[in-house]
């Protein structure tokens, strides 16, 4: 009875080896058959609009207050009082020091007696004339001495006035460098004393910008000191000599300075603006550049199309785009690395 079974074994294993060989033909039809899942690119995008591009030139300039002088003494003498602090903001004509007056004082009150007794001899003199009884010369000569004294006690006045020293301007006061007692000399510094409610900011620039640099041109600054500040301000004047060893040309503004935040001697970074244009600006992570050509991916129904672009300008993050896009159009600015035209793309924070 086993022996059928044994005759029998090889048909049933070709049986077998042909349906697997038919199950195998079939298997990839069928998975031919299903339909392949379409990739879906996530991406970021922008509206191609125009912005303004500031075409700038960038220098480092220094400050320096918009006057500045040293507080001195014109005459040598003992200090009575101080009438400031270091630092202290004060007004044009406020006291800062008296210097010892008692002598000049005295002269003073010397000199007014004098000329008070001089006019009343040349008014008795003049009567006398009137009347006959005296000469012209004995009137001039009394005349000359009154003129004489009065000059004498303007002079007096005068010195004893300089003896009080004043702010010559409205402005921050620096150190003292004197005390209350101190003998100070003639032309002894006293203080220093800065008008700071404008700076002026000198920076020099290539000589090649000289057509381009005009007074009443806008300037923004920034400080290391005030990093999220900017401060602005207009260009004074443009030197009229070139630097021969640098090739630079000096320039100069003035900027309002609000609170005294800028101080004297700063370092600031200085940009100019020397034309202000509207133009079609693309963030710089937007742009593929291949060789010597630059693309960028739009998005049209869903679906990436590659545009090929001109270029212009540049600035710092963003680029000027001269020719081959359309105000308006989808660009992509993140995930454009990964695209292919046709490529079905999703737009990430769009509606679903």
């Amino acid at each position: 009875m086993s022996n059928p079974i044994v005759r029998r074994l090889p048909l049933l294993i070709i049986i077998l080896l042909l349906a697997a060989l038919v199950v195998y033909i079939q298997w990839p039809k069928a998975e031919v058959a299903k339909p392949k899942r379409e990739r879906v690119i996530p991406v970021k995008t922008v509206v191609a609009a125009q912005a303004e591009f500031k075409d700038v030139i960038e220098a480092l300039g220094t400050t320096r207050a918009n006057e500045q002088v040293l507080i001195t003494s014109k005459y040598a003498d003992i200090v009575d009082d101080i009438s400031f602090q270091d630092g202290q903001i004060v007004k044009k004509g406020d006291i800062l020091v008296s210097l010892n007056s008692q002598e000049e004082a005295a002269k003073v009150r010397e000199l007014e007696a004098n000329l008070a007794e001089s006019v009343a001899q040349l008014n008795r003199l003049q009567d006398l004339y009137r009347r006959k009884a005296t000469s012209i010369s004995l009137v001039e000569e009394q005349e000359a001495q009154a003129k004489a004294i009065s000059a004498q006690l303007l002079s007096a006045k005068t010195r004893l006035q300089e003896l009080t020293i004043t702010a010559p301007f409205d402005g921050v006061l620096g150190f003292r460098q004197i005390s209350v007692g101190a003998y100070i000399n003639a032309g002894s510094v006293i203080t220093s004393l800065d008008d700071l409610s404008v700076v002026k900011v000198d920076f020099s620039v290539p000589e090649r910008f000289l057509p381009t640099i005009l007074p009443g041109q806008t300037v923004v600054a920034q400080s290391t000191a005030y990093q999220d500040k900017s401060f602005s301000g207009k260009i004074t004047s443009v030197d009229s000599r070139v630097d021969n060893v640098t090739r630079t040309l000096r320039v100069r503004a003035e900027i309002a300075n609000p609170g005294y935040l800028l101080r004297a001697g700063m370092l600031l970074n200085v940009r100019v603006e020397r034309q202000v244009d509207n133009v079609l600006l693309l963030p710089e992570s937007a742009i593929i550049p291949i060789e010597d050509k630059h693309y960028v991916f739009t998005v049209e129904d869903n679906k990436a199309v590659r545009k090929t672009i001109s270029i212009g300008r540049r600035q710092l993050g963003v680029i000027e785009v001269v020719d081959g896009l359309n105000l308006g159009e989808q660009v992509v600015v993140e995930g454009a690395l990964k695209l292919r035209p046709n490529t079905s793309v999703k737009i990430l924070g769009a509606d679903s």
